[in-house]
This record gives C-alpha cells, sequence and structure tokens, in this order.
C-alpha cells in the first residue's frame, strides 16, 4: 500500500525545491547581466522587519528537512546557516533535496497518526498528527518561505513570472 503522506510530500518538495534553485539561477544570471553585485539580492528584504532572500532559503529548506525527518523518524542533517552566496544556496538546495531522495515510502507510513512535538527556541509545538503537521505546518511554511523569495527577487527587477513559479 502507498504512503500517502510521503506521496503527498517529498515528491512535491523535490520538484518545487527544483523550482526554487531555477529561480535563484535566474536572479544571479540577470544580477551578472545587469551588473549589479550578487550580495544585494542575497541580502534583500520585502520590508526592513522581515528576512533578507538568504534567511527564507534557510528556514524554507529547514522546514522540508526537519518536517520530513520527523515525519519519517530519521535524523536531518544539520546546516550551519552560514551561506552568502547563491553557489552556497544552491548547495543548500541541493543538499536538502539530497536527504529527501534517501527517505523512503514505507519509513513515513502511519506518519499521519504520529503525534509530533518539537521546540523552536523556547517555544514548544504539538500536533495532534503527523497529518496536521504536514497540511498546517510544513507545506505552508514552504511556500511562504518559496514566495517570499520569489517576490523578493521580483521586487528588486528579476524578470520573474508564474511559469517560473508553477512549473508542469
Amino acid at each position: 500500500m502507498p504512503s500517502i503522506m510521503y506521496d503527498f510530500s517529498v515528491p512535491m518538495f523535490i520538484k518545487n525545491l527544483n523550482i526554487l534553485s531555477d529561480i535563484l539561477l535566474k536572479a544571479e544570471k540577470d544580477a551578472e547581466k545587469r551588473k549589479i553585485d550578487k550580495s544585494i539580492f542575497i541580502n534583500a528584504r520585502l520590508y526592513p522587519d522581515m528576512f533578507p532572500l538568504v534567511r527564507q532559503i534557510q528556514i524554507g529548506t529547514d522546514m522540508v528537512r526537519l518536517g520530513i525527518g520527523r515525519l519519517a523518524d530519521v535524523k536531518a542533517p544539520s546546516f550551519e546557516d552560514n551561506e552568502i552566496t547563491f553557489s552556497d544556496l544552491q548547495k543548500r538546495i541541493k543538499k536538502t533535496i539530497s536527504f529527501l531522495n534517501k527517505i523512503k515510502a514505507n519509513q513515513m507510513d502511519g506518519s499521519e497518526s504520529k503525534k509530533i512535538e518539537f521546540e523552536i527556541r523556547k517555544n514548544n509545538f504539538k500536533f495532534k498528527n503527523g497529518q496536521i503537521y504536514l497540511q498546517e505546518w510544513i507545506i505552508p511554511h514552504f511556500f511562504f518561505h518559496m514566495t517570499t523569495t520569489y517576490a523578493i527577487l521580483r521586487t528588486n527587477g528579476v524578470k520573474l513570472g508564474k511559469r517560473n513559479f508553477v512549473k508542469m
């Protein structure tokens, strides 16, 4: 029997991480073409109190890596959050995809009913089950950070459109 939790998460995250990688590649090429210091894009924000692009990528990949690790009962690798270039961000995305590719569907069997609890900076999070955790925490957080990355780049003049974000 196929794992619904795996089928609705891991392949979708891999696909969208590859899309995110393509968006970053387009931004890097745009910076080169317009002779803009690439760090301007890496450190750009939508608003002063929001995280910069680099942090959006870090949090988005953390959500996926740590979340799927919890659901699959696998220790996810830790990343240092020390990226400063497009190349660094691409490596982070590739390492996240590599981790996801190692997850097997059967590792997520039954995770839809598994209670999930964890702590982030002294905040405790409890989810009644893995399905709610996936639907209401991992997926929305990932797409928030992916969308914010896209919006930061668009705001800075990178020629991106819906087709760069939604690919068939």
